[in-house]
């Protein structure tokens, strides 16, 4: 069984064997993945030992001393945290041979292509064809509040495959090449005046049916694994004490006193608790997966994620005062990244109000947690048994 003083041999024999000072990026983590040190989790084989998860800590820990270059985990989060733990449970022996490496080491971007125009909180409800012709499937539809199509080599995609039965089972997974013809990516742009966001048409694109994730109609069992992992990955990221909103706020109050006010002190004092909560509940979180797949539990992160992000934003906004309101960059920008920290308060203010809605709106969320953790009744939904075909739209 690989332990910690097993694992911390191998990150020295590979730092010996690919020094990080002299040795091409992309090179060392290539290097790294094949030696079984990318995810130790993962199957041997995979970029991982079969370790507990835990000990992912001891790997990152020795190679941060050693200045040893990472993944670029925020640039390849959608792969990272969606794509790759879809792929490794449902997919085959080929598939995961073909796309783990590549997306671990961040040589191809990926994207998720799920919601819709009129199927984004019921996303069951989904449009986009996908219909077999041989050993391919053709798909026609379009995709919105796509983040990265713009960069992105692959895209994680869910489309309808049979329309006579009811929503939930119609439906198959795909993994669809965004550089195919009939694939086109265009900016959304936001309220920031930004384009981080893009809504993707497809018309008529090609996908052999061994890019197919899954068996067909089985898509929304898939899907859950993508979701319930996205939950995680936005709500139960890895944080500080104070990273996150609450750091530039709480620093502004310990700079400048001559914002202060008795009321905007006790709502940071309550705002600084419950971020301090939410980081603590994530590290348990995390801790909880060690045990296998994550559940709902992820939508109650995702939840506080997005309310906190947002009160504490508008707090900032109030405590800089008509400060507050200046925003410096309007320009069309298509950003590689979202950067909460390293802007204006008038920049995460707007931003965060996009918090509530990625990653599964907070009103769906609630949904899952009354009735998956909570075990509350379910609320009364009359399609469930209908054909999508028959569903009015």
């Amino acid at each position: 069984m690989t332990d910690a003083t097993e694992l911390r041999r191998r990150t020295q024999e590979l730092l010996a064997a690919y020094p990080p000072a002299s040795t091409d990026r992309l090179d060392f983590l290539r290097a790294r993945f094949d030696a079984g040190l990318a995810w130790v989790h993962y199957p041997e084989g995979l970029g991982g030992l079969g370790a507990p998860r835990s000990l992912q800590a001891v790997v990152d820990a020795e190679l941060e001393a050693a200045g040893a270059p990472d993944n670029d985990p925020r640039r390849i989060g959608i792969g990272l945290g969606m794509a790759a733990p879809t792929i490794l449970r449902y997919g085959t022996e080929e598939q995961k041979q073909r796309y783990l490496r590549p997306l671990w080491v961040g040589e191809e971007v990926w994207c998720q292509l799920f919601s819709e125009p009129g199927a984004g909180s019921d996303l069951a409800a989904l449009g986009t064809r996908a219909v077999r012709e041989g050993d391919d499937w053709i798909v026609n539809g379009q995709k919105v509040w796509t983040s990265s199509a713009h960069l992105a080599r692959w895209a994680i995609l869910i489309a309808r495959t049979d329309p006579d039965v009811p929503k939930h089972q119609g439906i198959t997974y795909f993994l669809c090449d965004m550089t195919d013809p009939g694939v086109e990516v265009r900016p959304l742009r936001q309220i920031t005046g930004e384009a981080e966001f893009n809504e993707v048409f497809l018309t008529d694109v090609r996908i052999p049916d061994a890019r197919r994730l899954g068996e067909v109609g089985d898509g929304w069992r898939v899907a859950q694994t993508t979701l319930n992992n996205e939950r995680v990955a936005i709500g139960g990221m890895r944080l500080p004490r104070e990273g996150g909103m609450i750091g530039p706020v709480s620093k502004t109050w310990r700079e400048r006193p001559e914002l202060r006010t008795h009321d905007l002190h006790q709502r940071l004092l309550k705002l600084w608790v419950e971020a301090e909560v939410a980081r603590l509940t994530g590290e348990r979180l995390r801790q909880q997966l060690v045990a296998g797949q994550p559940g709902p539990e992820g939508a109650g992160m995702k939840l506080a994620f997005a309310r906190l992000n947002q009160e504490i934003s508008g707090l900032e906004v109030e405590l800089l005062g008509e400060e507050g309101l200046l925003y410096d960059d309007w320009t069309m920008r298509r950003p590689e990244l979202v950067d909460f920290t390293g802007r204006d308060a008038g920049y995460r203010y707007l931003r965060s109000k996009g918090n509530s809605i990625e990653g599964g709106t907070s009103e769906i969320l609630l949904n899952i947690v009354a009735e998956r953790v909570l075990g509350l009744p379910a609320e009364p939904r009359t399609d469930k048994d209908v054909a999508w075909k028959d569903l009015a739209r």
